[in-house]
């Protein structure tokens, strides 16, 4: 067999504010090469150039990775506010559509910090753009120095900040083979109410939804909150996701 392809979202960025492009994390690339053993095809989030149908008919699997940008509270019912900016409405509706459509094919399907988010709103749930400002909750943005910058070591800025606990024989728990499990944190906006189909299967100690699958789905269909990209090739819970994805791409294939 070939070896399986993986479509990866990109993000709208521009450089020096003046030529847009579509942006994709090196990470994410190297952890479907290195992990999963698939082979990475990025490709635009962007609804008028990017046909859903012709691109699964390429793909195997699809990763939703993180992004600087929230996804836009209008797809959730809720007034839009400045201060959460900034959107990329363009991803919001081509992200959440192929959500659904991975789903009912049995497409492989992982969503990664933003992409777990849209894919709670695809099935009907709604975000939080602020999860620090919930009672109880931590700060799950990531670490800064005291000036407000972001902290220069990337050891620091991805490190274990908490820890996750997994339901009982679910999918995590399975692939994982533990209930407990430590994870970094770099997000502001998190899940507020799950999905319909959205089976919340890990909480962070605060309450904070960190692990979703999507209920009857016939194929992978798993979401972190954590971004499990940064480094598989070397933390266990991050290398058995990814190889847990790439054996869905191996099985996805066999079917034809």
């Amino acid at each position: 067999m070939r070896r399986p392809v993986v479509g990866v979202i990109g993000s709208a960025y521009r450089i020096e504010n003046r030529f847009a492009t579509q942006l994709v994390g090196e990470r994410n690339l190297r952890a479907v090469a290195d992990v999963a053993g698939a082979l990475p095809l990025m490709f635009a989030a962007a609804p008028d150039i990017t046909d859903i149908g012709a691109l699964l008919d390429v793909v195997d699997g699809v990763v939703l990775t993180g992004a600087r940008a929230n996804v836009h509270p209008v797809r959730f019912g809720t007034e839009p506010d400045s201060r959460h900016e900034p959107f990329d409405l363009h991803r919001d509706e081509l992200a959440l559509a192929l959500s659904k459509v991975c789903v009912a094919r049995g497409i492989p399907l992982f969503g990664i910090c933003r992409g777990l988010q849209e894919m709670n709103v695809a099935f009907g749930g709604s975000l939080h753009p602020e999860i620090r400002d919930l009672p109880g909750r931590m700060n799950h943005r990531m670490p800064r120095l005291e000036n407000g910058e972001i902290h220069p070591d990337p050891n620091v800025v991805f490190a274990d900040r908490h820890e996750v606990s997994l339901i009982p024989d679910g999918a995590f728990a399975t692939i994982l083979g533990c209930q407990t499990i430590r994870v970094n944190s770099l997000h502001g906006q998190g899940i507020l109410e799950p999905g319909k189909r959205v089976v919340v299967e890990g909480v962070a100690e605060d309450g904070t939804i960190e692990a979703i699958r999507i209920a009857e789905a016939p194929g992978f269909a798993l979401g972190v909150q954590w971004h499990a990209e940064y480094d598989p090739q070397r933390n266990p819970i991050n290398r058995k996701l990814f190889q847990a994805f790439g054996e869905a791409l191996l099985a996805r294939q066999r079917q034809g």
